[in-house]
């Protein structure tokens, strides 16, 4: 029996509901494969469509074809002959780059790629998986369980600066903070576009009505939660731009959401539609230089420089800067030369 087919036997087992989702109602018909595929994150088409025939997946407490179409309001279930892993952390030997440590906390500079905390297939080798084989008794918040010693999480292509606690009363303290939003949270961001000027991004973040796994900006309350982002522009690379984003909430993928919303996505942000030529010329060479870009950087070109707050116990303001990690700054620095060697009088004839 292969690994696949083990995983979807159920012939006398017990199974156990790992997703539970109840189809919006303004939801157009759509095959359950494509519809399962915009909900759950890292899990392919193939592995759902061996689900689906395998009887994993119920569609308002029925087995279902793959050719289903889901409907407004149904509810859909993902069953298998195991129980949720989602609380479960297993330690693992993972290396960890500690910027500081002291009794009540760490710094981590967490490296692009790296999961934060486990989840739906990604239940191993993420920080939390690490964190948990070096540190004994790390505590949770409430309702957090699962994700011991986090008070924030940043994407898992974004790299930077994570707050790490390590006791109850740290963790209290360092929640406190985000909560009230005087925790200083600044990212370094490589956008598409010419920004010209500083400017704020705000409004209602909330998931997408077409793909859950993208976040959408309402004016609504009720469709979201507020949030703010200032930025700084640093460096105008024509077709380009480098800023400092300071956030002043922290959603799901806010920096990300927002500038998609303003027209400038994340440079290589495959999930916000970055990862495309979207501004320069039209020139066969320039696109080749893009895509050069892409290899160097192949996530999106956001990175959480700078992390301030006020120490839990010494009540004093502490500051930690992370350098840019090699990927994002050789895709900056092919840029600037870039920018050096063309004319002004190269059109932009993209839109």
């Amino acid at each position: 029996m292969n690994q696949e087919t083990e995983l979807y036997e159920q012939e006398e087992q017990e199974l156990y509901e790992h997703f539970r989702i109840v189809v919006d109602k303004g939801q157009a018909l759509l095959r359950i494969d494509k519809f399962l595929m915009n909900r759950l994150e890292n899990v392919t088409r193939n592995r759902l469509q061996n689900g689906i025939e395998l009887g994993n997946v119920l569609v308002n407490d029925k087995i279902i074809k793959p050719s289903y179409k889901v409907k407004p309001q149904d509810v859909i279930s993902v069953v298998l002959p195991h129980p949720p892993r989602d609380t479960e952390v297993y330690p693992e030997n993972i290396p960890l780059n500690i910027v500081h440590e002291d009794d009540d906390l760490l710094i981590i500079n967490k490296p692009a790629g790296m999961v934060v905390h486990p989840g739906f297939n990604n239940y191993d080798g993420t920080l939390v998986n690490g964190l948990v084989y070096h540190f004994n008794q790390l505590p949770e918040l409430p309702g957090n369980s699962g994700r011991p010693g986090l008070v924030h999480r940043i994407d898992k292509d974004t790299s930077g600066l994570l707050v790490i606690s390590k006791n109850e009363r740290a963790m209290a303290w360092l929640a406190r903070q985000f909560f009230d939003h005087t925790i200083t949270r600044k990212y370094l961001a490589l956008v598409w576009g010419d920004l010209e000027k500083d400017g704020t991004i705000t409004g209602y973040i909330g998931r997408s009505l077409k793909d859950r796994r993208v976040m959408s900006i309402y004016d609504e309350e009720e469709k979201g939660k507020w949030a703010v982002t200032h930025y700084k522009v640093l460096q105008r690379l024509n077709y380009v731009t480098l800023i400092e984003c300071q956030l002043e909430t922290g959603r799901t993928h806010q920096i990300r959401a927002h500038l998609k919303h303003i027209g400038h996505p994340l440079f290589n942000d495959a999930v916000y539609g970055g990862d495309k030529i979207l501004k320069g010329t039209v020139f066969t060479k320039y696109k080749q230089f893009v895509e050069n870009c892409f290899e160097l950087l192949p996530r999106q070109a956001l990175h959480a420089q700078t992390l301030g707050f006020i120490h839990p116990t010494t009540k004093k303001y502490v500051h930690f800067e992370a350098p840019l990690p090699d990927d994002f700054r050789m895709a900056l620095e092919k840029w600037q030369k870039y920018v050096a060697t063309v004319t002004n009088e190269i059109p932009d004839t993209l839109s």
